[in-house]
C-alpha cells in the first residue's frame, strides 16, 4: 500500500513562464510531510514510511504489528489546501468533491489532488495566475500492492487517512503519475497503450432507455428506421439488458421487486427467436445479419454482467453447470456502506449471487463471446463489474479476484472479437481501474437519468471531473442521452466536447441553469476558435425512443454519414475550475477543454441552481431561484492546455475565436500580414473536428491556403483579407466574406467525403 509522490513547479521568466523541476524527494522531516520545500500535512504518524522514486518522487507507505485484513493508517493533518477529489459515492460510480481540509474528504476518495501555493497566494483564491511561482501541485493516488487495494478518506480532526504527489501541470501529473505506477505496477496500461476500439468515431443508439428489459426486435427496427428517415442513421447499436434467458426463483410468491434475477443460458431469449409472426427473427444471427444489411450498421454490441447477468448465473441451470457455479453471498466493505448504499447490492447481499468459479471463468466468457460473434456481433458492454470486490471471500481477496476475472475477460474480447470491443461499465472501483490492461472504453459516471430533473448538471460535472483520472487509462463513456429532452443540447454538447477557448474573453451565460456555450478557438496561422458548446470522446451514442428524436440536435453532432467529429482528448475542466464546486456554490461555471488536430475547444456551461451532490449539505449552499441563474465567467486561450502542440512553431499566441451560438467570431491584435485560421463546419458543436490538414505557401501572385476538411455543410475560417476566390474539389464556389469580424463562409455542397479547400489571395 502506498503514496507516490512527484515534485514540479512554475518559474516565471520576462513575464513567461518556464517549467522546472525539483530534485529533492519528499521526505519526512521535524513530523511534517515536506513536499516542494512545503509541509503539506503536519503531525505525520510514526509508522509511515517514505520510499523515494525517481525524477523526485516518491512512494508512502505504513507498517503494522499484526497482520489484518484491513488496515487504516494515519499520514497527517492535511489542511488550508484546496482540492479536488474523486470518490465513490454509489457503489458503481465516483462523483468528484472540493474542499480544503482533510474532515472533507469522503470515504472510498480514490484521487485527491491538492493546490500548494505560498501564503500570498492562498489570500487570493481568485486569481487566474496559475502556473506561478507561487503555485505547485500534490496528487495522491491510492494504488495496489499485492491482495491490497487503497483508498483515502478524511476525519473529523482533518486527519488524512491514506496517500500523495506534486507537480506543476496538474494534467501533466497525472498522466506523468498515471504512467509511473502502469510500468511499476505492470497490472493495467495507460490509455495510449490500448488500442481504441473503432466505433468511437460513429454515432450510436443505445437500447436501454428506450425499451429498458422489454427490448425486441420490432422495436430495435423501429428506432432504426426512424433515425434513418431523419437523416442521422446510427452506425453503432447497443442492445442493452433484456435479450438474454433470465429467471428469478427468488422473486417466486414474493409481492417485492428482489434483484436476484439469474443467467439460464448463454444464447437469447425468445424475443429473438422465431414465433411465427412477421415481425419475428428466426435467431439472433438472422436479427443481426438483417439489421446490418438494412441500416448499414458497422458496428452492434451486446450487453452482459461481468458474472453473467446481476444475479450471477443460476447454479441448477444444465447449461451453466460446466462453469462450476456456486451461490456466494457478497460481503460490503465499511467503505460501501459508509457513503450511500444501493439496494440492488443489499438485496444480492441477502439473496447472494451465482458466482462462476473463477478457474472456469475464462471458459464461460470465451462460450458467451465465441457463440455472439458466431451471431454477427461485433462487441460487447460489460455490466456490473464492482461486484466482484464483495465475493472474493476464499478465492485471495477481492483484488486478486477482480484481477482474474478482468484478465479472462480481455483474453476472451482478443480472442472473439476485432479491435478490442469492449465497454465497461459500473467499474469504479480502484480494483478494476489498476487492473485494467486492455479495455479502453468505460463509462465515466452514473446513468444519465431522464427522469431526474435535478441529476443533469451533476452528470455532466461527475464525468468531467472523473475524467482526470479515468482518462488517463481509458476512454470515458458518458453514457446515452435524449435528444428530445429539456436538457438536450446541455447533453449534447457535453458530448461532442474537443473544444477549447483560446482568446481572452469576458461573456455572460444567460442561459438556464443548465444553460452551456461552446467556443472553437484556432490559433494563428492555424486555428484557434472558442466555441459555444461542447461535445465528448463518446461517439455521440443517444437512447432515444422511435420517433422521439431532435434531429436539429443530432446534426450538429452526427454527419450525414454517420460519423462525429471526435477530440483527441477526454473532456475536462479547464485548470482554473478544478477547485472550484461548479453544481453548488453558487457562482462558479463549468468550463471543458479539449483538442482537435489543428484547433482547441472550450465548452462553458452553467450547472448551478439545478441539483446537489450526493450527501453534500445543501443549507451551506445558496439558495438559487428556480429562474435561470445568470453567471459571469472570463474565457482565454490559456483555459485550453497543449495548445501549442498543435498551433504550430511558427505560433505566436494571436488567436481566433469562434461563438457557436451567436456565429460571431473574435480574434486577437494582429500584424499587417495575412492571418488565417480554419473554424470548421459552423453547424456542427465541434467545428474545429472537422479540419484534417492546413497548408499555406506563398507565391509571387500571393498567397495559398489550403485545407483539407471532413464533411459537408457550411465551412468557416478566420481571414485578415478578403480572399480572390474559393475552390473547392478544383472547382471554384461563392463565398461570403464579413469584413467587420473577420469570417469567411463557404458551403460544401455533395456527399460527406474528405474535400480539399483553396483560398487564393
Amino acid at each position: 500500500m502506498g503514496v507516490f509522490v512527484d515534485q514540479r513547479k512554475w518559474c516565471g521568466i520576462g513575464g513567461g513562464g518556464a517549467k522546472m523541476t525539483i530534485t529533492a524527494k519528499p521526505s519526512i522531516t521535524d513530523g511534517g510531510l515536506m513536499v516542494g520545500g512545503r509541509v503539506v500535512c503536519n503531525r505525520v504518524a510514526e509508522n509511515l514510511v517514505v520510499s523515494p522514486e525517481s525524477s523526485g518522487s516518491a512512494f508512502l507507505g505504513a507498517t503494522s504489528p499484526a497482520p489484518r485484513s484491513r488496515h487504516v493508517f494515519n499520514v497527517g493533518v492535511l489542511e488550508g489546501y484546496r482540492f479536488i477529489c474523486l470518490f465513490r459515492a454509489k457503489f458503481w460510480w465516483m462523483i468528484p468533491r472540493v474542499g480544503k481540509s482533510a474532515s472533507e474528504i469522503p470515504m472510498e476518495t480514490q484521487m485527491l489532488l491538492l493546490e500548494v501555493r505560498e501564503e500570498s497566494a492562498l489570500d487570493d483564491e481568485n486569481s487566474s495566475d496559475m502556473t506561478s511561482e507561487s503555485t505547485f501541485y500534490v496528487l495522491f493516488l491510492p494504488v495496489l500492492d499485492g491482495p491490497f487495494r487503497t483508498s483515502l478518506q478524511g476525519t473529523s480532526e482533518n486527519v488524512l487517512q491514506f496517500c500523495v504527489e506534486s507537480g506543476d501541470n496538474p494534467f501533466e501529473l497525472l498522466k506523468n503519475s498515471i504512467k509511473i505506477l502502469e510500468k511499476r505496477k505492470g497490472t493495467f496500461a495507460h490509455i495510449e497503450h490500448k488500442k481504441a476500439p473503432p466505433h468511437l468515431d460513429w454515432f450510436g443508439w443505445c437500447t436501454w432507455d428506450a425499451f429498458y428489459t422489454e427490448v425486441n426486435p420490432q422495436g430495435i427496427r423501429e428506432g432504426l428506421q426512424s433515425f434513418l428517415e431523419g437523416g442521422c442513421p446510427p452506425k453503432f447499436l447497443i442492445i442493452d439488458d433484456g435479450w438474454q434467458e433470465t429467471i428469478n426463483e427468488f422473486h417466486k410468491g414474493s409481492k417485492l421487486h428482489i434483484d436476484g434475477t439469474q443467467l439460464v443460458d448463454i444464447r437469447e431469449n425468445s424475443k429473438f427467436k422465431s414465433s411465427g409472426s412477421e415481425s419475428s427473427c428466426i435467431d439472433l444471427h438472422d436479427f443481426i445479419q438483417t439489421i446490418k444489411e438494412r441500416y448499414r450498421l458497422k458496428f452492434v454490441y451486446m450487453w452482459h454482467a461481468i458474472i453473467g447477468y446481476w444475479g450471477g448465473v443460476l447454479p441448477s441451470s444444465k447449461m451453466m453447470e460446466k462453469y462450476n457455479p456456486k451461490l456466494a453471498y457478497p460481503i460490503q466493505s465499511p467503505g460501501n456502506i459508509g457513503n450511500l448504499r444501493d439496494i440492488a447490492v443489499d438485496s444480492l447481499e441477502k439473496y447472494g449471487v451465482g458466482m462462476i468459479d473463477p478457474e472456469k471463468i475464462f471458459h464461460f466468457y470465451n462460450d458467451l463471446h465465441g457463440y455472439l460473434a458466431s451471431s454477427g456481433v461485433d462487441g460487447v458492454k460489460v455490466d456490473v463489474q464492482n461486484i466482484l470486490e464483495t465475493i472474493g471471500k476464499g478465492y485471495g481477496g477481492r483484488v486478486l479476484l477482480t484481477r482474474q476475472y478482468q484478465f479472462a475477460l480481455d483474453e476472451s474480447i482478443a480472442r472473439n472479437f476485432k479491435d478490442n470491443s469492449l465497454i465497461c461499465c459500473m467499474s469504479h472501483n480502484s480494483d478494476s481501474i489498476y487492473s485494467s490492461r486492455k479495455s479502453a472504453v468505460a463509462r465515466a459516471s452514473e446513468d444519465f437519468m431522464p427522469k431526474e430533473p435535478t441529476f443533469q448538471t451533476v452528470h455532466i460535472a461527475s464525468v468531467a471531473f472523473n475524467s482526470l483520472l479515468l482518462g488517463e487509462i481509458v476512454v470515458p463513456d458518458w453514457d446515452t442521452f435524449h435528444s428530445n429532452h429539456s436538457t438536450a443540447e446541455f447533453h449534447g454538447a457535453a458530448r461532442a466536447l474537443g473544444g477549447c477557448a483560446v482568446y481572452a474573453y469576458i461573456f455572460t451565460v444567460s442561459l438556464w441553469s443548465s444553460g452551456m456555450d461552446t467556443f472553437s478557438c484556432c490559433s494563428s496561422p492555424f486555428s484557434t476558435t472558442v466555441r459555444k458548446k461542447a461535445f465528448h470522446y463518446f461517439a455521440g451514442v443517444c437512447s432515444d425512443r422511435p420517433g422521439t428524436h431532435d434531429f436539429r440536435i443530432l446534426k450538429r453532432l452526427v454527419l450525414p454519414d454517420g460519423s462525429v467529429l471526435r477530440a483527441k482528448y477526454p473532456g475536462r475542466p479547464t485548470r482554473d475550475c478544478l477547485f472550484k464546486d461548479p453544481v453548488m456554490d453558487g457562482e462558479s461555471l463549468l468550463k471543458i477543454w479539449n483538442l482537435n488536430k489543428l484547433s482547441g475547444v472550450v465548452g462553458v456551461f452553467n450547472c448551478q441552481g439545478a441539483g446537489n451532490w450526493p450527501m453534500k449539505d445543501a443549507e451551506a449552499v445558496p439558495v438559487l431561484a428556480s429562474t435561470p441563474t445568470f453567471l459571469s465567467g472570463h474565457v482565454s486561450p490559456l483555459d485550453v492546455e497543449y495548445l501549442d502542440q498543435v498551433a504550430g512553431d511558427n505560433w505566436h499566441g494571436d488567436s481566433a475565436v469562434y461563438a457557436f451560438y451567436s456565429e460571431r467570431g473574435y480574434c486577437t491584435v494582429l500584424g499587417q500580414n495575412l492571418q488565417f485560421a480554419p473554424i470548421g463546419l459552423l453547424d456542427m458543436y465541434n467545428s474545429g473536428g472537422a479540419v484534417e490538414a492546413l497548408e499555406l505557401t506563398n507565391h509571387p501572385a500571393g498567397c495559398r491556403v489550403k485545407i483539407r476538411v471532413r464533411g459537408c455543410g457550411r465551412f468557416g475560417a478566420y481571414s485578415s483579407k478578403k480572399p480572390l476566390s474559393c475552390i473547392v474539389d478544383m472547382q471554384e464556389e461563392e463565398f461570403q466574406y464579413n469584413a467587420e469580424g473577420g469570417l469567411l463562409t463557404v458551403k460544401l455542397q455533395g456527399e460527406c467525403s474528405l474535400r480539399e479547400i483553396k483560398i487564393v489571395y
